[in-house]
């Protein structure tokens, strides 16, 4: 049987790399929020927490505690929504708010994350798991675009993303207390900076 891969739902996560509409549905997602620079040992520590969880959620499939309706799945990229400051942009880095998120099949329910909580506190209780939760997230009418290379260069797909928004007629959601959303197709820790593959993405609405 074929393993459910996100990934094949192209116009979410295969965009081009100009500015293009994409209705976004909701998803489940395991989140987790902080503050601090990306960097930092807070950011650090929850991509740990998350990921740890959700690898002890995919290989449930190995034991007796496999939930019911459990799907073979392939693990899912990297989201993370990230405040603005004013006017859309960026403030001090370790003032940063965040929330990271990894997409999750729809057999994964609140029981089934209690469930790897207690697994992985048994396994590495040093690892911190209780921020991190399980709920839908859904963002509507986007705007995204692929972004090709360091996160230090997004600011220029990011102003390509404001122009189509202007020129559109749209209102940019993103400046009013939302977040801007990214998707990180690469692992940053095998690949070369100008290789890197980010969706950018900006909830809009029509006035």
């Amino acid at each position: 049987m074929e393993k459910l891969d996100f990934k094949r739902e192209k116009y979410l996560y295969s965009p081009p790399q100009t500015p293009t509409r994409v209705q976004v549905p909701k998803m489940l997602f395991l989140m987790v929020d902080g503050t601090g620079a990306p960097e930092g040992a807070c950011y650090q520590q929850a991509l740990q927490a998350l990921y740890s969880l959700a690898w002890t959620i995919k290989m449930s499939k190995m034991g007796p505690s496999c939930p019911q309706n459990y799907t073979e799945y392939v693990m899912p990229p990297l989201e993370g929504l990230w405040e603005l400051g004013e006017n859309g942009r960026w403030g001090e880095r370790e003032s940063w708010k965040w929330t990271s998120l990894l997409r999750q099949p729809e057999f994964v329910t609140p029981q089934v994350l209690a469930w790897a909580k207690q697994e992985l506190k048994r396994k590495k209780p040093e690892i911190v798991t209780q921020n991190v939760s399980l709920g839908f997230y859904e963002e509507g009418l986007c705007v995204q675009m692929l972004h090709i290379g360091p996160y230090s260069e997004e600011e220029k797909s990011l102003e390509l993303l404001r122009a189509y928004i202007a020129q559109n007629g749209l209102q940019d959601r993103a400046l009013h207390g939302r977040f801007h959303h990214e998707i990180y197709l690469s692992d940053p820790r095998r690949t070369k900076p100008q290789a890197l593959k980010t969706i950018l993405r900006h909830p809009v609405q029509v006035p």
